[in-house]
């Protein structure tokens, strides 16, 4: 029997494809879904058996993958390696606090652990990983799981294993600001690989879209569009729903992003359609790498909530579908890790690419800012009037119902 969330009982569309498609037709099927990196598919990366067979004995995806760029006459390579973690809660919601809590971090050292190991540079966790995805319950206790961004058990956690690993961790929870009268916010914390913290960013979008009405618990980040300069690269995150703002990614790539991660928990209905596109457009149209993150499972809450929609009561949101992946800035993309298990995708990437497409392209060099600045500059104001030129025909008189 399928399980859950699979496809029919494949992990993802691409192996699906992959077992079902002859090679020849597999390979042109996955030029036109995937993209060419240097004119050809984005090549599969050896990792090391203790990876693998970690991978195998604890029940979790993995995948690897290379984006390489033209090598340069003034330049070295810049090769960074960059990993996304996807991951089920593990016990019931109904379970005490400290327990779920404790089981998470559990399985999330086990996957960071596996990172590490396989030579990740920066790595990225899913949308609030510490708890389940409880935020559209709109119940108050799972305010309980909020945390000091600076000061609390996730950000220490994730910082000894920073340490260990020589590995920048963006971490996302949902914090308690207590210099502002414990005020919650939905933040990624960026931890550096020396277990310092470089900084914090917080959601600037925050949805109110059937379950997923989140302002109850948290409303729009006031941290703006920072990017963290890193022994690594200039990453930034943009954190779930402002995936469906384009104007949120091209910010982060104004301010000079490479990589920018896009921690997530969304479910099949509502959004599967718009997955593989908005990342993957994202780094197309701000030439800088993109990591997709979504976690998995189906999460049941004691207690029967409604949305607002007209559907009936119900004590879930629906299956999370997983599918991470890494999308390139020359329309590469990597195929989607698992849409039902917990997961690992690495991705070495050459942040050279980035320059050498804005070179080839030359998006920057021909936008108009000037003309979006006086265009946005008077939409916000009362006043505005749309730009609608309006055929004068349509006021004529008209006879027999025709102009």
């Amino acid at each position: 029997m399928a399980v859950e969330g699979s496809l029919e009982g494949y992990e993802s569309v691409h192996r699906l494809l992959s077992d079902n498609l002859p090679p020849h037709l597999f390979q042109e099927v996955s030029r036109v879904l995937l993209g060419y990196n240097g004119g050809k598919a984005v090549e599969t990366l050896a990792l090391p058996a203790s990876v693998t067979n970690e991978a195998q004995s604890a029940n979790f995806d993995v995948l690897a993958y290379r984006f390489s760029a033209v090598p340069e006459q003034l330049r070295k390579p810049r090769i960074v390696r960059i990993g996304l973690i996807q991951n089920a809660i593990v016990l019931p919601t109904t379970d005490p606090y400290e327990r779920q809590m404790s089981a998470i971090r559990d399985r999330i050292k086990q996957l960071v652990d596996a990172a590490g190991e396989a030579g990740v540079n920066v790595l990225c966790l899913q949308e609030a990983w510490t708890m389940p995805f409880a935020f559209c319950t709109r119940e108050r206790s799972w305010c309980e799981f909020a945390e000091s961004a600076e000061n609390g058990a996730s950000t220490k956690f994730i910082q000894e294993l920073a340490r260990k690993h020589n590995m920048v961790i963006v971490s996302p929870i949902l914090e308690r600001d207590e210099a502002h009268g414990d005020t919650l916010w939905n933040t990624a914390v960026v931890i550096g690989n020396h277990g310092n913290i470089i900084g914090k960013h917080r959601k600037n979008h925050i949805p109110r879209v059937g379950d997923f009405n989140e302002s109850t618990y948290y409303m729009e980040g006031n941290t703006g569009h920072p990017v963290f300069q890193t022994e690594f690269g200039k990453i930034a995150v943009n954190i779930c729903y402002g995936r469906h703002h384009t104007l949120n990614w091209q910010a982060f790539g104004m301010n000079g992003a490479e990589i920018v991660f896009n921690p997530s928990a969304t479910v099949g209905e509502l959004s599967e359609p718009m997955w593989s596109i908005e990342a993957r457009n994202a780094a197309i149209a701000n030439t800088y790498f993109v990591g997709a993150i979504n976690r998995v499972g189906t999460e049941h809450f004691p207690n029967a909530f409604t949305s607002g929609d007209g559907k009936p009561e119900h004590k879930d949101f629906g299956h999370f579908y997983g599918s991470s992946y890494v999308a390139g800035p020359d329309a590469s993309c990597t195929p989607c890790l698992s849409r039902y298990r917990d997961g690992l995708m690495v991705a070495e990437c050459d942040l050279n690419l980035c320059q050498q497409v804005k070179d080839k392209w030359g998006f920057r060099l021909t936008a108009r800012y000037e003309l979006y600045a006086k265009f946005f500059s008077d939409y916000i104001r009362p006043d505005f009037k749309p730009q609608v030129i309006k055929d004068p025909s349509l006021d004529s008189p008209k006879e027999n119902g025709v102009h």
